[in-house]
C-alpha cells in the first residue's frame, strides 16, 4: 500500500487524444462538449495554439478571484486545460476544480498534442508551432 493517495477533488489527467475527442478535435466537432482553455503566456499562444481552444494565462488565472468569471466561451462548460508540457495545466485544472469547476489537464501539453499531428495554428491562422 502507497503511502501517497490521489487526492479524490484533483482534477483528472486526459492524454491528447481525449483531449482532441472531448473538444472536437478528433473530426467530430458536433460532439464537441469541453471547452480546450490554453494556460501558456501570450507568446507562446501567437506561437501555436489548437484551433478554437480559449487562451487564459496561468499568470491571469491565478489573480482571478474565486468569483471571478472565466472567459465568455469557457464559462460553465466542462473544461480540458492545456500548456506546453502539463506542468502549468495540471495546477491550473486544481485551482478551476477546487473552485467548482469541472476541469482536468492534458498530459504532455502541447507538446503531445502536435506530436500526435493535431492541428497547430498560429495567431494569424496559419500553421503554428509549440514554443
Amino acid at each position: 500500500m502507497s503511502i501517497f493517495r490521489r487526492d479524490p477533488r484533483a482534477p483528472g489527467r486526459v492524454t491528447v487524444q481525449e483531449a482532441a475527442a472531448r473538444t472536437g478535435h478528433g473530426g467530430a466537432a458536433d460532439s464537441a462538449v469541453a471547452v480546450l482553455l490554453d494556460v501558456r503566456e501570450p507568446d507562446e499562444w501567437r506561437a501555436g495554439h489548437a484551433p478554437g481552444a480559449v487562451h487564459l494565462p496561468l499568470s491571469e488565472l491565478s489573480e482571478l478571484s474565486a468569483g471571478a468569471g472565466l472567459p465568455a466561451a469557457a464559462q460553465d462548460r466542462p473544461l480540458v486545460v492545456i500548456c506546453r508540457s502539463g506542468n502549468r495545466s495540471r495546477r491550473a485544472a486544481a485551482l478551476l476544480a477546487a473552485r467548482g469547476a469541472d476541469a482536468v489537464d492534458v498530459i504532455g501539453g502541447m507538446r503531445d498534442w502536435a506530436a500526435a499531428g493535431l492541428p497547430v495554428v498560429d495567431a494569424r491562422g496559419g500553421n503554428g508551432t509549440v514554443a
